[in-house]
């Protein structure tokens, strides 16, 4: 199956997972937010099939919130829209981008030696929330 993706799918789906990426990242600044933000970014820019070529370019210009509760309140929305919509074209690519944007957030709450922090462990938890509402 094909799936056509308009710009602003593709912006939603980046939004969604390089925020999800952002998200732990804030949620584990206690201990080193750059590194969580590299794994992750690595694990996203590591997927492939057409949820790859869309992921391999982090979103130009989008503003995220200052806060980590505005950062949420974008990127959890688009996390399931992105579902949604991948779900209506090709679940495949659906589960594709869930497996992909999952194994970003469990990049980034590994790198802690031991288990990851109460709140990288939460913010994992919203974010597959997020996936599964859909």
């Amino acid at each position: 199956m094909s799936i056509t993706l308009t710009d602003q799918d593709q912006l939603t789906l980046r939004v969604a997972a390089w925020g999800a990426v952002s998200l732990m990242s804030a949620a584990g600044a206690a201990g080193s937010a750059h590194r969580v933000a590299t794994e992750g970014s690595i694990a996203l820019t590591s997927a492939t099939g057409p949820v790859g070529h869309v992921l391999a370019k982090a979103p130009k210009g989008v503003k995220y919130g200052r806060t980590v509760a505005e950062l949420a309140d974008q990127v959890l929305p688009a996390l399931t829209e992105s579902m949604r919509l991948l779900n209506q074209q090709d679940p495949a690519e659906a589960a594709n981008f869930r497996g992909t944007v999952l194994v970003a957030v469990d990049a980034a709450a590994q790198i802690h030696k031991g288990e990851p922090s109460p709140a990288l462990a939460d913010m994992a938890r919203k974010i597959t929330e997020a996936l599964d509402a859909a």
